[in-house]
């Protein structure tokens, strides 16, 4: 379906339609230029030299239908660079992000500016993942069941269920009603395992089919990649897919890609698909008549196994780890395979009962998938795969994964007749797709690099301080706060302390708690978004996060003025996946330091680093603590990836420049000689 909208005024003198007037790299130019609709509709807008050529290189890639891979850095601009073109194309896109927050961002802001600044008269849709939306026939059997595990829990449910009543759109993460972490949340949900698809009695009010039905009809979905990869993988099983067809795909936020493709493409076989497998073949069993007395021995000797391999796996496990690592106890491998067993056990246990109900039918299916993918996790005759586990805090998994994950992922590109634009800040490292090209199978996209709009070295400055030990070194984390904490001082908070582990997170928590009288946030001690809430409205806190607050996190203006970024984020070495890619990269003749690791760990601290400057108007310090950075020979590498920041690793000047940026600290610095001579 193509657009039926046409472009306002804004078109240059003779030109009407889309076809005619954004069809051009010209148009594009005007569009996003002094005299465009932007430039009278958006309060201080100013034209980018940057974005427009970003727009015109996505114009001229969906124009002549090649697959481009495009790095926009901070300041960019680069939404509007690619969504301007893309809605005045006429054709229908798929947008897709890594994370809600900006999938939410594009459809509820910038679309419906674009497309009024445009004056197009295109259908938008908004298309999560099943776990967002309320699922109507589970929480009425979470009612009727009514075991909860508190009295808040109970009210939270009833809050839920009188909102489903009235909600248009089903969509819990903008409900407000549960924090991420709820363990009501599950419960009220789907997933691929447990809907019952058309069968179900709630299927015509289902917000899950209400939101895809839109979906089908819109000129532009915006997705995550969450959703996109589950519907590669629903394709690959042969079910059909979840996402609509699209003449356009636009993957922002694109360096999540590999690890998210990764992960849908691997099968998993957890201790909590088992548990909720018993439970509901329980719940739908009682519904039944003799049904119990079927399934009870079954799901009873599936919780004796249960209970069994969960407390081998929690009692002295690594974290993670291969096959090969697990197989190397015996008992617990023997406990596996029995509790794979009676997973077996309990899926000719419900054969019989298959037809009785359609929640039954499902529980058998999702108990012969259980078993399908234990038998493909034992399996080592494939060389394809990796199989490994890993151990949560209450669960464990198996999972099998591709060594290789361009290979699904391009047979999966050419099923679509489709032009793919991927883009992100941080893709390149020295200027180089290679990494990202190889690990997607796009060596054939074109590249193209577009320059942030900040003046890093005007308004940046990156400190490596002098003196600190090893990172291995048990004493690294205390001494690198020791060392940072009079330039957080000085800089009066306003500080994002980022660790590559909750480990040294927590170690530096503990050494701030008896010396900061600042605001302190500290990650795990309440929900992701509540923390920047309370950071942003403190202006003088310090916020200790790891792994999610790297990346996808927006402090504008004073409130953040300073990054510091522990370690150089290399991912652990015995990481099971890594270490069977680093065997092929080997076998291959290659260097699975320079082709692997060194490149991701790159692009994750331009991620970090890149949480500093988030305007024209900020200014602030970044210090990266690892002395790696200036002491080993690859340190030149992230260097040289990053933006071109002013480098000292001399802390008076580091004190100099935020007294430079940042007039409050100068007035805090001189009331507190004041106070020292006068003795208060």
């Amino acid at each position: 379906m193509l657009l039926v909208g046409r472009l306002n005024t804004a078109c240059a003198s003779g030109h009407k339609s889309i076809d005619s007037c954004v069809s051009t790299n010209a148009s594009v130019k005007h569009l996003l230029g002094s005299g465009g609709p932007f430039a009278e509709t958006l309060p201080g807008f100013q034209p980018r030299a940057a974005q427009i050529t970003f727009a015109e290189t996505v114009a001229t890639a969906i124009s002549e239908g090649h697959n481009l891979i495009a790095e926009a850095g901070t300041g960019t601009g680069k939404t509007l660079a690619y969504l301007v073109p893309a809605l005045s194309a006429g054709v229908r896109t798929i947008i897709s992000t890594g994370t809600r927050t900006l999938q939410d961002q594009l459809f509820f802001r910038d679309l419906p500016l674009v497309r009024a600044s445009l004056g197009l008269d295109i259908q938008i849709a908004l298309l999560k993942g099943r776990s967002n939306y309320l699922c109507l026939y589970r929480t009425e059997q979470t009612r009727t069941d009514g075991r909860l595990d508190s009295r808040e829990m109970v009210s939270q449910l009833e809050d839920v269920y009188q909102w489903g009543q009235t909600t248009s759109s089903g969509d819990l993460s903008l409900s407000n009603l549960l924090t991420e972490g709820s363990g009501l949340w599950p419960k009220i949900t789907s997933t691929l395992d447990n809907c019952l698809g058309p069968e179900c009695p709630s299927y015509d009010d289902c917000f899950v089919v209400n939101a895809r039905r839109n979906a089908q009809d819109a000129d532009v979905v915006v997705v995550n990649h969450h959703l996109l990869f589950a519907d590669m993988a629903v394709k690959q099983s042969g079910f059909g897919e979840v996402l609509p067809s699209s003449e356009l795909m636009i993957l922002d936020e694109a360096h999540l890609v590999p690890s998210i493709a990764t992960r849908f493409f691997s099968k998993g076989f957890s201790s909590r698909q088992i548990r909720d497998l018993h439970r509901d073949v329980m719940a739908e069993a009682g519904l039944v008549t003799g049904g119990m007395a079927v399934v009870r021995e079954s799901v009873e000797a599936g919780q004796i196994a249960w209970r069994k391999s969960q407390a081998g796996f929690l009692a002295d496990m690594p974290a993670r780890g291969s096959w090969d690592k697990l197989s190397e106890d015996a008992s617990l491998l023997e406990d596996l395979g029995d509790l794979a067993a009676t997973v077996k056990q309990l899926r000719d246990a419900l054969k019989p009962l298959e037809a009785t109900s359609v929640g039954l039918e499902s529980c058998y299916q999702r108990a012969g998938d259980l078993w399908q993918r234990w038998q493909e996790i034992c399996d080592d005759k494939r060389t394809d795969l990796v199989s490994w586990y890993e151990r949560h805090q209450h669960s464990f998994s198996l999972h099998s994964t591709p060594l290789d994950i361009a290979v699904p992922f391009s047979e999966y590109r050419e099923t679509m007749d489709a032009t793919w634009i991927f883009t992100s800040a941080t893709l390149t490292v020295k200027d180089r797709f290679d990494h990202f090209q190889r690990e997607t199978g796009l060596q054939d996209a074109h590249t193209f690099i577009a320059e942030g709009g900040f003046d890093y070295r005007s308004n940046a400055l990156l400190y490596a301080p002098t003196g600190l030990p090893n990172p291995n070194q048990p004493d690294y984390t205390t001494t690198l706060m020791s060392t940072v904490w009079p330039v957080v001082e000085a800089n009066g908070g306003r500080a994002f302390l980022l660790f590559s582990s909750h480990r040294a997170l927590n170690i530096a928590a503990d050494w701030l708690e008896g010396r900061c009288e600042l605001p302190l946030f500290i990650q795990g001690r309440a929900a992701r978004t509540a923390l920047l809430e309370e950071f942003r409205e403190a202006g003088n806190g310090v916020l200790l996060g790891a792994a999610s607050f790297w990346e996808g996190v927006d402090v504008i203006g004073p409130a953040l003025s300073l990054v510091m970024i522990d370690k150089l984020p290399f991912a652990p070495p015995d990481d099971p996946i890594l270490e069977a890619r680093a065997a092929i990269v080997r076998n291959q003749g290659d260097n699975p330091f320079s082709t692997l690791q060194l490149p991701a760990a790159v692009i994750a601290l331009k991620q970090g680093a890149g949480r500093l400057i988030r305007d024209v108007k900020d200014k602030g310090v970044l210090i990266l603590g690892d002395p790696r950075l200036l002491e080993k020979g690859y340190g030149k590498v992230f260097i040289e990836s990053l933006p071109r920041f002013s480098r000292t690793r001399v802390l008076e000047k580091v004190l100099a420049f935020i007294e430079h940026i940042n007039p409050q600290a100068q007035t805090q610095k001189e009331s507190a000689k004041v106070n020292e001579t006068t003795g208060n």
